[in-house]
């Protein structure tokens, strides 16, 4: 038997067996890694360098993309260096950091997701007051506050955690490190002190989501109120981007911590992690670049004008 004292690194769950597979794997995951930065730094450079799209909701965006930066840089590139390299291990600090990281930027993800839909039901149900109620000042703050609350979540859960004792072994059935698998090598009963921190997250993520329901409840009654097509059209090309990242999102997330345990299996469990902590910061800037316009005319100016920069470069070379 062994305790949290003794343990100075971890054994992570490998995606496959075979040296084939393994580089497969890595291989994917590099184009996906390298897909999500792509997707999210080209957002970050539009909406930092056109003040057109210096709008509470742009801002909004931008700061979501700084976090799915952030969440997919936690876990993938430590699944590419295993991959490649044939490993399993992480060290106990780099499961420490590692958890830290993936709860804070997936809190202040949710957090932030919940504003911007405050700013969409602003924006269409009372958009006479949209400038009073999100000025740059109160847009701060309440990105600020989403920040906020998600480092001071993840430095209670990882404090929490890693306080227990662990006795268990040091296999973790996961690819990177997480709350809920750690909490498996515990052998004190004090981990019940940590299950009452998720009773509270669960808690407050629900109001978050109802609040998110109601909201979008109340657009639709707003936009099914607009009398031209044109205008029904452009409110909900607005609102569609929005709904599909936070549908994502949440889906993902209750089917990885929701789902019964008599379908539950490493396999299993290695995909739906690999859907929620990996897919959702890939996709979200396919999701909001294919459907808002502005920002695909942005892009289009950007890289022309890249382009044309580097034609008169190579003709003056």
């Amino acid at each position: 038997m062994s305790n949290s004292s003794s343990i100075t690194e971890f054994l992570l769950l490998a995606f496959a067996d075979t040296r084939e597979l393994q580089l497969l794997h890595f291989w994917l995951f590099l184009g996906i890694y390298l897909a999500a930065l792509l997707g999210n730094g080209l957002i970050i450079t539009a909406i930092a360098c056109d003040h057109h799209l210096h709008t509470p909701m742009y801002f909004f965006l931008l700061n979501l993309s700084l976090l799915d930066l952030g969440s997919i840089s936690t876990t993938l590139p430590k699944a590419m260096h295993n991959s490649l390299w044939d490993n399993r291990d992480i060290s106990y600090l780099g499961c420490v950091e590692q958890i830290f990281f993936f709860y804070f930027f997936a809190t202040a993800e949710y957090f932030l997701l919940t504003i911007m839909c405050y700013d969409r039901y602003v924006a269409i149900c009372k958009p006479l007051h949209y400038e009073t109620l999100l000025g740059s000042r109160a847009c701060v703050h309440m990105a600020a506050a989403a920040w906020g609350t998600g480092f001071l979540w993840a430095v209670l859960h990882t404090a929490n955690t890693f306080s227990l004792p662990l006795c268990k072994g040091n296999a973790v059935d996961q690819f990177f490190c997480e709350i809920p698998q750690i909490l498996k090598l515990s052998c004190s009963h004090s981990y019940l002190r940590e299950v009452g921190f998720i009773m509270v997250t669960a808690c407050l993520s629900f109001g978050c989501f109802v609040f998110i329901v109601v909201s979008y409840v109340q657009i639709l009654r707003a936009v099914l109120r607009i009398p031209s097509e044109q205008g029904r059209h452009k409110a909900f090309s607005t609102c569609l981007p929005h709904l599909a990242v936070v549908s994502l999102f949440i889906s993902t997330a209750m089917f990885a911590y929701l789902k019964p345990p008599s379908i539950s299996s490493p396999s299993l469990d290695l995909v739906v992690s690999f859907l929620y902590s990996v897919v959702p910061p890939a996709v979200n800037p396919l999701i909001y670049s294919m459907r808002n316009q502005e920002i695909k005319d942005v892009l289009k100016k950007l890289i022309t004008r890249c382009y044309s920069e580097a034609i008169n470069c190579s003709y003056s070379l």
